[in-house]
């Protein structure tokens, strides 16, 4: 016995484990550790792959969710204005112009003070989202999918217009953060692709918002101050300015209103009449009509101006250089797009009604798993 060496008890676990790993070929080790590095790096995929497609949620509106216009000094409008929501005002107690409002008008009352409270909620959770990138200065020629995107000074709308992609999603959420004005030139548009929704379209802008002649703009505009559509503008969507005036010259609100509007949840479809829609698209017509030159006589002036309308506020102006048979067929598309738009947004809620099906009868066939709690298996 070798006294100056302590005696080395073996264990038996350790040696037991030193025995499998001499036992054990170098090609199971291989495998071993492949699947264990397969494992995790899936595991860092899904997790990695959840934050980076995680989408915003909708902005809660609250009570300004009826308001085709809100505004908090002065109202004004020129021309045939037609908005099919609400019309509020607070603390200001000036509307001029006598748009013409399909829903309710609240003029500096406890109503027209609750919305634009709701407004100011809305306008700060829209501004403190994190941002996802940057929408540039100009939007000209850009395609956007959902999320939240930021310009730290002004934002332009140059020419031509700017698309938002919802790739199949109907509850996809777009939010623009504008750092100080937002402005469109004549005969721009924002375009709405692949389930996009007017309601889920929000535009957070730090100062004003300038939409101009015969632009066809979409979603919600909350600006801290002035808000101005110029002449023939559409707008499906609102006005909301917080602290200024509202400006309006011969334009046409639609709503964009989803059951997730007030409550900013998410989820549903947006519910837009066939008159809304026919009425949007003679109002783009007139726009288009407005903006084209003379050139029959080589005259730089619009071929129709705002004076020379006779039609009355609830009646769209049809341009004379426009036929009634032609008017009539481009409200006839409307409506069929309308009626295409509603069936792709039923059968998308049918599918997930058969999805979510699905999954309960798997769930519900799922045989229970053993009790193991305190079991080993080597």
């Amino acid at each position: 016995m070798n006294r100056g060496v302590p005696q080395q008890h073996p264990s038996p676990i350790g040696d037991s484990f030193a025995v499998h790993l001499t036992a054990t070929p170098l090609r199971r080790l291989r495998k071993l550790h492949g699947a264990v590095l397969l494992s995790a790096g899936l595991l860092a995929g899904m997790i990695f792959t959840g934050v980076a497609v995680a989408a915003p949620a909708t902005v809660g509106l609250g009570t300004a969710a009826s308001y085709s216009v809100l505004a908090g000094s002065t109202v004004t409008n020129t021309g045939p204005t037609t908005m099919f929501g609400d019309l509020g005002l607070a603390p200001g107690s000036s509307v001029t112009g006598a748009p013409h409002v399909l829903g309710q008008t609240h003029v500096d009352d406890a109503v027209a003070i609750e919305a634009k409270l709701n407004l100011t909620t809305a306008y700060n959770a829209a501004a403190s989202r994190p941002t996802e990138g940057s929408a540039g200065t100009d939007l000209a020629g850009q395609r956007f999918t959902p999320g939240v995107r930021t310009a730290s000074g002004a934002l332009l709308l140059s020419a031509g217009s700017v698309v938002l992609d919802a790739q199949g999603d109907p509850n996809a959420v777009f939010i623009f953060q504008i750092g100080s004005t937002l402005i469109t030139g004549s005969n721009t548009s924002v375009q709405l692709v692949n389930g996009a929704q007017a309601c889920n379209v929000f535009w957070q802008v730090g100062s004003s918002a300038t939409l101009g002649t015969g632009t066809r703009f979409v979603g919600t505009i909350m600006a801290a101050d002035t808000i101005t559509a110029n002449t023939a503008a559409t707008i499906h969507g609102r006005l909301l300015a917080q602290t200024a005036a509202v400006n309006m010259d011969t334009n046409t609100i639609t709503r964009s209103n989803c059951p997730s509007s007030e409550s900013g949840l998410g989820g549903g479809a947006e519910t837009t009449t066939s008159e809304e829609e026919s009425a949007l698209q003679a109002a783009i017509v007139q726009g288009e009509a407005l903006t084209t030159t003379d050139t029959t006589v080589g005259a730089s002036a619009p071929a129709v101006t705002v004076a020379a309308a006779t039609t009355t506020a609830t009646t769209p102006v049809v341009p004379a250089t426009v036929s009634a048979a032609q008017a009539a067929a481009r409200r006839a598309a409307a409506q069929r797009a309308a009626r295409r738009r509603a069936a792709r947004r039923r059968a998308a809620a049918a599918r997930r009604r058969r999805h979510h099906a699905a999954i309960t009868r798997r769930t519900q066939a799922r045989p229970p798993s053993p009790n193991v709690r305190g079991a080993f298996t080597g």
